[in-house]
């Protein structure tokens, strides 16, 4: 699930309607995308807002739903994009090594050795799996990390201690890559 304030979780996002009385798609950020609905009603970022959902239909990894008092078009435009998030309590308990989005931002990152990486500052998931991004605060040169979020690279998640341990993997540059792959190249020629 995505980021909220420790006492929220965000389980869906808004992503655009569909029709003219009022739809909304919306990315659900749940295991099974129908559970953006089940938890009742659904609040916006600042709180100040909150819905029922009933979930219609599905299209392209989207769910379709009604939101209660969206009745048109244009109203549904007018959330494109809003956030929606739940009362933590009223979720489930993560089982073993699954975690809640909004327990590891804040998190320190540190590497084995125990340098410090940064702090968890969100996690992003465009397909494939979840990577957490760290930002390394302060002023510092040190640009904000990207991570894979795997039990290779993130063997250690301490919520209770607040800390995460990364381990770094190594990085190509642009020229080790042309280099490894001219090896490549040379180890086809030499097999045939």
């Amino acid at each position: 699930m995505a980021t909220g304030r420790q006492d929220r979780v965000c389980i869906g996002a808004i992503a655009g309607v569909r029709g003219l009385k009022g739809e909304v798609r919306i990315k659900s950020f749940t295991a099974d995308p129908n559970d953006v609905a089940a938890y009742g009603p659904v609040s916006t970022e600042d709180g100040e807002t909150s819905y029922r959902i009933k979930v219609t239909a599905h299209a392209k990894g989207l769910v379709i739903a009604r939101l209660d008092g969206i009745a048109d078009r244009d109203a549904a435009e007018a959330l494109k994009g809003a956030r929606l998030y739940v009362a933590k309590d009223v979720l489930p308990e993560p089982e073993e090594g699954e975690y809640y989005h909004a327990d590891l931002i804040g998190l320190t990152a540190e590497t084995e050795d125990g340098e410090h990486l940064g702090t968890v500052k969100a996690v992003h998931n465009f397909g494939a799996s979840d990577i957490l991004e760290i930002g390394a605060g302060g002023d510092n040169d040190k640009d904000d990390l990207m991570v894979p979020f795997t039990a290779d690279t993130v063997p250690v998640v301490d919520i209770e201690k607040a800390r995460i341990v990364v381990k770094l993997q190594p990085v190509l540059e642009a020229g080790d890559e042309a280099a490894d792959n001219e090896t490549n190249e040379s180890e086809d020629a030499h097999q045939g």
